[in-house]
């Protein structure tokens, strides 16, 4: 992009406002772009980095981003990446596990590596992090830069970086990224919502702004606080799709209600986005709904995958069945992935003719193979012999570990997370189609199923998400829950409920729900058992 468009803008980033009430942004070109990394391709070499070196990433979104990370893929070195928002035991653990030999980041993290010693002593290399390396880059009417050094020859099968899962089921696990898989993602990705160079992004979820330079997208750096990215103000990010013109957005679907809510409240519409592409949980029938309102010239779609393999699936709102309560419809299989559904186990498997694969319409374990789908985790056997199904000399098929279904059509349908299962005496009830009954209620915003007991025994339940403490307002709610369970066969043996204030949920996207943390706070809590029948 730097040698083809070297005057196109590449990144935008906010400083403020101007006098007249507009986001003032800082500018680069690609060419300014490729000048920036190549400056933090001599930093780092400078210091000692070289072809391999496992590199911590911990610098803030935007331009170090950016900058850094395409560094180190030029000089053939391994960013690891890890969500900082995790919490600082689960952030150490990871680094240890990890065993970086490099550390580039802000002042704060440095420090954080001096005081945690034992964690970080795989160590040798730290580099500060801490604005623009090149001067000229804030300079007025600056002349294109010659274009950067030539990236170091890697192999499709080469590691490429180490990128963690959120842990929302679970400890976070580094998943190893090869460079054949992140050229298939780009090429996928591409095709699949058609995007063309020349357009401008607006990513709501920092790591996602590095597909942007491959796919020749102007990136514009939102407003908000990836720390707390559901205390975003949607004003603040409505303004910059407006005054920028932005064609395309990735966010969490708590993000976008957030967003689109402000829409509708304030009778706003976005005419220059063509999609908006949303992930992280199941988009809500209310956005779903609402995105025709502030989308009168583009769509909504959902992308379905994980850290481990994206994308696998898509749908978007024309397609969207919001009648259902059988699951939550993700689409049809991106072409070259294929995805099968077999019966499902919490143990190992050694090999695919080992598995069961189900028919259409039967909810089981959701397996997928294609050129997206990662093969190991990072120092973890035990973890990839879990989730890694080999197919042969060198495919393998990846457990999704959620539940779903393949319909007749070929869609698929997710279920819910394979651990929240609540196994009963009487079967097994998946989380999504039970939570789609109740969030017609309209009190429940967030709700989630969880099993009591020992799995086989368990007893569901139900907790909603409502700042609920008098028995006198609880009970009738609870009643009133009851008799929407009765209205369908997979949740008439609901019959016990819990209010809690406010969710524990994951903080990349603030859209993934802890049921197995609130499982273990529901054994302490005050339930209310309800059935009208009696």
């Amino acid at each position: 992009m730097a040698a083809a468009h070297p005057t196109r803008a590449a990144l935008k980033i906010p400083r403020g406002r101007t006098a007249a009430g507009d986001i003032d942004y800082l500018s680069l070109t690609f060419a300014e772009l490729d000048a920036e990394v190549s400056a933090w391709c001599a930093r780092l070499t400078s210091a000692g980095l070289a072809r391999g070196d496992r590199t911590l990433l911990m610098v803030r979104q935007g331009l170090p981003l950016i900058a850094s990370a395409f560094a180190l893929f030029r000089l053939g070195a391994v960013p690891v990446v890890i969500d900082p928002g995790m919490g600082l035991k689960s952030f150490l653990n990871c680094v240890a596990r990890s065993r970086p030999t490099a550390l580039v980041g802000i002042p704060l993290a440095q420090l954080l590596s001096h005081l945690f010693r034992p964690t970080f002593r795989s160590v040798k290399i730290r580099v500060r992090a801490s604005g623009s390396l090149t001067a000229r880059l804030t300079r007025a009417g600056s002349q294109p830069l010659a274009i950067g050094s030539q990236p170091a020859a890697a192999a499709a099968t080469d590691l490429a970086a180490i990128l963690f899962t959120s842990g929302s089921t679970g400890a976070p696990k580094g998943v190893c990224y090869e460079h054949g898989m992140f050229e298939a993602q780009v090429r996928l990705i591409r095709e699949t919502y058609g995007i063309a160079p020349g357009e401008i992004d607006l990513p709501l979820l920092p790591i996602f702004a590095l597909f942007n330079p491959a796919l020749g997208m102007t990136t514009i750096v939102p407003e908000i606080d990836p720390r707390r990215p559901a205390d975003v103000d949607p004003a603040k990010i409505v303004q910059a799709i407006v005054q920028e013109k932005v064609t395309s957005s990735f966010g969490s679907p708590t993000l976008w209600s957030k967003i689109g809510e402000h829409c509708r409240t304030q009778n706003l519409t976005l005419p220059s986005l063509r999609r908006v592409l949303s992930a992280g949980a199941p988009v809500p029938a209310a956005l779903w709904k609402n995105s025709r309102g502030f989308l009168p010239s583009g769509e909504l779609h959902s992308p379905y995958g994980a850290t481990e393999s994206l994308p696998v699936a898509s749908v978007s709102a024309s397609e969207i069945d919001l009648a259902s309560t059988r699951g939550a419809c993700v689409g049809r299989p991106i072409p070259g992935i294929d995805v099968r559904i077999v019966a499902v186990t919490d143990t190992p498997i050694a090999r695919l003719t080992d598995t069961r694969e189900l028919p259409r319409g039967e909810i089981g374990e959701i397996i997928v193979r294609g050129p997206v789908v990662t093969k190991t985790y990072d120092t973890l056997p035990e973890a990839t012999a879990l989730a890694k199904i080999p197919d042969g000399p060198s495919a393998v098929w990846h457990r999704m570990g959620d539940c779903g279904y393949l319909d007749e059509a070929g869609r698929l349908w997710f279920c819910g997370r394979k651990a929240e299962r609540v196994e009963t005496a009487s079967g097994t009830l998946y989380t999504e189609p039970c939570e789609q009954v109740f969030r017609t209620h309209p009190r429940v915003a967030r709700c989630a199923l969880v099993g009591l007991g020992e799995r086989g025994q368990q007893r569901p339940a139900l907790i909603v998400e409502a700042d609920i403490t008098e028995s006198d307002e609880a009970r009738p709610f609870a009643r009133e829950l009851r008799a929407l369970a009765l209205e369908h066969p997979h949740t008439a043996s609901i019959k016990l409920f819990y209010f809690h204030p406010k969710f524990p949920v994951d903080v990349r996207h603030n859209a993934k729900i802890h049921r197995l943390t609130l499982a273990q706070w529901a054994l302490s809590a005050k339930g209310y058992e309800s059935d009208p029948k009696r």
